[in-house]
């Protein structure tokens, strides 16, 4: 099985750090983001291929020379972003995606040791044709109050909060008959969620792994992760890193 990390993204969120290197690249204990995600997904034994999509002509040739420098890149492949959305870069690497019938999506600025097998599992189990990584409980980085008429009676620090509505992370083990979807689509650009995706949740094709309390996090710039220092670390943690 093969997982393809997305990693050339524009970072709009994390600048202006991201005017001078790729979200990928972002330091955490030393270590660029990106090495964390790899190491991760290449600790699972039906991983055999990663592949990273960026912007290798601009900074995300950071990422490439890293990988260069480390020479452990030996079941890692680099290929260009076409340009074409997110949909696009799949339809490119669609040869490179030849012999399995599923792989795993991972879009970079995504922090999480979810459980790859069992979400694995859950895609075959619902014969879907799309999973989706999702929480119900996120934990608030802003204090909340308890109000009864007009009074507060009690203060909630950062509080873990239910969810009304599933919350989607970015993180997708998708069957290869998506890439036939894509495919029909005559479009210059085609983006996975809105052109792909919300088609075929209307005909109840995708899945929804939800990931109870592992903790997640959407790692948008260096600001974000020095705010939630504890959650990174026990992020890191369950990664056994």
């Amino acid at each position: 099985m093969k997982a393809v990390i997305l990693a050339g993204g524009k970072g709009t969120r994390g600048k202006p750090y991201t005017e001078y290197f790729p979200k990928a690249m972002t330091p955490i204990n030393g270590k660029p983001l990106i090495e964390y995600i790899v190491n991760y997904l290449n600790s699972f034994s039906f991983i055999n291929e990663i592949i990273i999509i960026s912007d290798y002509e601009g900074l995300g040739g950071q990422i490439k020379n890293y990988y260069n420098n480390q020479n452990n890149k030996k079941n890692i492949t680099f290929v260009q972003d076409s340009q074409s959305g997110t949909g696009g870069d799949l339809l490119h690497i669609e040869q490179k995606l030849a012999g399995g019938s599923e792989f795993v999506l991972w879009f970079v600025d995504n922090l999480c040791a979810i459980d790859l097998k069992s979400m694995r599992d859950f895609f075959k189990e619902k014969k879907s044709s799309a999973c989706i990584a999702t929480r119900t409980k996120r934990k608030e980085e802003t204090g909340f109050a308890v109000v009864k008429d007009g009074i507060i009676t009690e203060f909630k620090e950062k509080p873990k909060m239910e969810l009304q509505l599933s919350e989607c992370l970015g993180i997708y083990i998708l069957g290869k008959d998506i890439l036939k979807r894509i495919r029909k689509l005559k479009q210059k650009e085609i983006n996975l969620s809105f052109d792909i995706l919300q088609e075929l949740s209307k005909e109840g094709k995708i899945s929804a792994y939800d990931i109870g309390d592992k903790e997640w996090m959407d790692v948008e710039s260096p600001m974000v992760l020095d705010r939630n220092k504890k959650t990174v670390q026990k992020i890191i943690k369950q990664m056994e890193f």
